[in-house]
């Protein structure tokens, strides 16, 4: 186990809901990253030490790729970092280049040397090459609004299962192939992505089909799991109790419930309801984070666990940056929404633990994971597929968002 013997001190705790800090915070965490993530050979390189050096160069993931263009667009869209764009493109071409098979119209889920090693087809990829080319285009590369609906049509051929209003998880490398397994993670990603691209198209299609992946999701599965989201299902939208129960760390398909994705929920009703309120929403949003943060905050060492199980016990005692994130973003969220105090005591109390512990205040970013006890587990600090910061970068912009539209509103 590696402990915190030779980091930087913790500088003063600054003004969470300042969107100065907030926007300073993103350009640091991306300077963790920028130019060096940028490879001269295409896309991204996606491995990186807690000091910033990079292993494992030829290893690319769809989800990292992916990831990295929505880095550099929000750059260009929110901090106006025009020459980002060009970085954006190279994203975009690398992208449709490399990963996508030009015969299946498929992307392929991971490379090594720029040629594909795994070729499943995951629903959770396809959300985050939805969501990509939703910013890209909004960023400014107009061709890829073209390729929004092209993903839309490959969405609707293949995984949208009318019968059950949800996304179908995965197929081999040919759509030959269907997978049993049905999971509520890639249905969450959908619907951010479908809210992504409903905001820089106005197409209502976009907007209606993240209505329908929510309240499917956090209504109607969520009422054969005792009012919580679990992760995993049958063919036929059956709970399944079983599934990974000896794999509880699977990185994408974890056993347990997940606070992480009962806050990540909760942040996106909270933005469903700007688009078509109902009072639902944000009923079952808070019920949602109340329930994570209740069951899962840590209240000795600080900060949310990673899992519990369905008898409400820590199944996993792991603290991920992106829980911890997602988790602030869903707090200042329901804070504005609902204008109840109770959520920026948490944003703040998640901030500070996510400042002592989380960020690195030397080298920049946030840790990867920690255990129990706040130590790390090794020197990696962002893996292929596991982390380019996106989710962080990405919940300070969603706070931003929201305090900007509360001071509009007051």
């Amino acid at each position: 186990m590696i402990k915190h013997t030779d980091k930087k001190p913790t500088p003063p705790i600054p003004t969470f809901k300042s969107t100065d800090f907030l926007t300073q915070h993103i350009q640091n965490t991306l300077a963790f990253y920028h130019p060096k993530c940028i490879d001269p050979q295409g896309g991204f390189h996606q491995n990186f030490t807690h000091q910033g050096n990079i292993y494992q160069p030829k290893d690319k993931h769809l989800v990292s790729s992916c990831r990295f263009i929505f880095n550099y667009a929000m750059a260009v869209i929110e901090l106006n970092q025009q020459d980002y764009l060009k970085i954006v493109q190279h994203g975009v071409d690398f992208l449709e280049t490399v990963h996508k098979d030009p015969k299946t119209g498929a992307y392929a889920w991971q490379l090594s040397d720029n040629n594909a090693t795994d070729h499943t087809n995951h629903c959770y990829g396809l959300a985050f090459v939805l969501l990509s080319h939703s910013l890209a285009f909004k960023a400014g590369i107009e061709a890829c609004r073209g390729k929004i609906e092209q993903t839309w049509q490959q969405l609707e051929q293949y995984y949208w299962d009318e019968k059950y209003g949800l996304y179908r998880d995965e197929w081999n490398g040919d759509f030959t192939q269907l997978s049993d397994y049905r999971g509520q993670n890639a249905n969450m990603h959908m619907c951010e992505a479908m809210l992504t691209a409903y905001e820089v198209t106005t197409d209502k299609k976009y907007l209606d089909r993240a209505y329908l992946l929510a309240h499917n999701i956090t209504v109607r599965q969520a009422k054969l799991s005792h009012g919580l989201i679990w992760e995993h299902y049958s063919a036929d939208w059956q709970v399944d109790w079983d599934y990974n129960k000896d794999d509880p760390t699977n990185l994408y398909r974890p056993w347990g419930y997940q606070p992480g994705h009962h806050t990540e929920w909760a942040k996106l009703l909270c933005i469903l309801h700007r688009h078509r309120a109902e009072p639902w929403m944000l009923e079952r949003a808070e019920q949602l984070f109340n329930a994570a943060l209740d069951t899962c905050w840590d209240n000795t060492q600080g900060g949310i666990f990673y899992g519990f199980s369905p008898e409400k016990t820590i199944c996993d005692h792991d603290k991920y940056f992106w829980v911890q994130a997602e988790s602030l973003a869903a707090a200042a969220l329901l804070a504005t929404a609902t204008h109840k105090e109770h959520y920026w005591h948490w944003y703040q109390k998640i901030w500070q633990y996510a400042w002592r512990h989380m960020i690195d205040h030397q080298h920049g970013a946030w840790y990867f994971i920690l255990d129990q006890h706040n130590n790390h587990y090794n020197d990696i600090k962002s893996p292929a597929g596991g982390k380019t910061d996106y989710h962080t970068m990405g919940a300070c912009y969603e706070v931003i968002k929201a305090l900007q539209l509360q001071e509009v509103s007051s």
